[in-house]
């Protein structure tokens, strides 16, 4: 008889199961017709198609920088170079010499960000299992480490972002033009704008910055004992040799990998094509809110699900945390004033691209949020958390959603916006044969190199 009852439950459990996903269905079909007409009523050209992402195959499809055309090969060539770690020459001591690289800050399944609350490039050891274990190289102060006090950005369909970097400081073109009185060169500032004055967008421009910053070599002979030297001047050919060889056309390589990496494989996206079950009920609920009652789409409305905006949310700054090298007068606290020296400007930061968030528990330009539920529970109540940053934006309001739909908008945010093939954009191996993304010995135990 036991058996006979515990047999009838389970097929009453089976059936009721049955009956709640019968009962879904209809729901599900309603939510497929309602996210669509949200997102038809918000996207900017008013379609769904403005927000389906090319393959990355297909270069003639990825937005690129006139004055640095994609090529395949040139894609390949900055894929390799942005995990080597024999780039990284410029080290101040001899024990970090060779054993970091783009990667060691930009880990593809960290959402192309550092997998620890701040990237340590030159002075750092070790990696963890998904960069959560990089630590300070005990050979180095503090003040020489290859830090930034500001979280760096995901390089996810960068592509689509005119000016880079939390102030938008770099780049000519976009909300840039005509701000040319600000190209100066700061020697107080490393991330000098004068660059800027060149005409590339921001992320060529911030690269060829940027490899002199974070400590990148460049040279004939080092690219040969990599093995990469016929690809880089099968790339460059158009270059003349005393020319070639530089951090300047080795940003062009990197740039362009970079704007290769574009996450159409995320649920989203195969929603957006028209699969209806890419998508699960919370998801679908998930997205009517993003682009109906929470109003996300008002500020992330750009192909990557960011824009060109700046906004003072009143989040923490680095220094306000755990942090190196972070203090309360560093100019990166400011925001897009620290750009455009105009105090009105104070505290706004610029608005990220959103794909593939999850990976790494640390969020904004501080830090501050270790979960994405977190990030939305701040943006739900809308109030500033640093005492220094009173004058919000007039877009960051309470958006008075219930638990239930902060998991909704949670879930959206965390899982279909996630492509979960990140590895396909690093290389199964280097042509050097070195390990990767960092290889000092801590690093080489963690990662299993030999």
């Amino acid at each position: 008889m036991k058996n006979l009852r515990h047999i009838s439950l389970l097929f009453l459990g089976v059936i009721l199961a049955g009956s709640c996903a019968k009962d879904k269905m209809p729901l599900l079909i309603e939510f497929d017709t309602e996210l669509r007409n949200l997102i038809q009523q918000t996207s900017p050209d008013g379609t769904l198609d403005f927000y389906i992402l090319p393959d990355e195959k297909d270069v003639h499809l990825i937005p690129a920088d006139p004055k640095n055309p994609l090529t395949q090969d040139k894609i390949d060539l900055g894929k390799m170079m942005f995990y080597e770690t024999g780039l990284g020459q410029d080290a101040i001591y001899e024990s970090s010499r060779g054993t970091y690289s783009c990667a060691t800050c930009h880990i593809p399944s960290a959402g192309f960000r550092p997998g620890n609350f701040q990237g340590i490039a030159d002075g750092g050891l070790g990696y963890g299992v998904n960069g959560e274990g990089r630590v300070k190289n005990p050979d180095y102060l503090e003040s020489e480490l290859d830090v930034q006090s500001a979280r760096p950005l995901t390089l996810a369909n960068v592509a689509y972002v005119k000016n880079t970097f939390w102030n938008g400081q770099f780049g000519a073109t976009g909300v840039n033009e005509g701000t040319n009185e600000l190209w100066d060169c700061d020697p107080d500032v490393h991330e000098a704008t004068e660059l800027n004055i060149e005409g590339f967008e921001g992320i060529e421009t911030q690269n060829m910055e940027g490899l002199i910053v974070h400590r990148i070599s460049i040279n004939k002979e080092l690219l040969d004992s990599l093995n990469l030297l016929t690809l880089y001047d099968k790339v460059f050919a158009d270059f003349p040799e005393e020319e070639r060889y530089t951090t300047r056309t080795a940003s062009f390589a990197y740039s362009a990998y970079i704007r290769s990496i574009i996450t159409h494989k995320a649920p989203f996206q195969d929603w957006l094509k028209g699969n209806n079950n890419a998508l699960n009920y919370d998801e679908k609920q998930g997205g009517i809110l993003f682009f109906g009652k929470a109003n996300c789409y008002l500020c992330h409305y750009n192909e990557n699900l960011g824009s060109p905006e700046f906004h003072a949310l009143g989040v923490k700054d680095m220094y306000q945390t755990i942090s190196y090298n972070a203090f309360a007068d560093d100019r990166r606290n400011f925001g897009r004033g620290a750009f455009t020296k105009d105090p009105a400007d104070n505290y706004k930061f610029k608005v990220p691209g959103i794909y593939n968030m999850e990976g790494t528990p640390f969020y904004f330009h501080g830090a501050s949020k270790r979960s994405l539920r977190e990030v939305i529970e701040y943006k739900n109540i809308a109030q500033s958390e640093n005492e220094n940053v009173t004058e919000l934006s007039n877009k960051f309001l309470p958006l008075n959603l219930t638990e239930d739909e902060i998991t909704y908008l949670t879930a959206f945010v965390k899982n279909a916006l996630r492509d979960p093939d990140v590895e396909r954009f690093q290389p199964v191996e280097l042509p050097s044969g070195s390990c990767f993304p960092n290889s000092d010995p801590d690093s080489q135990a963690d990662l299993g190199c030999k």
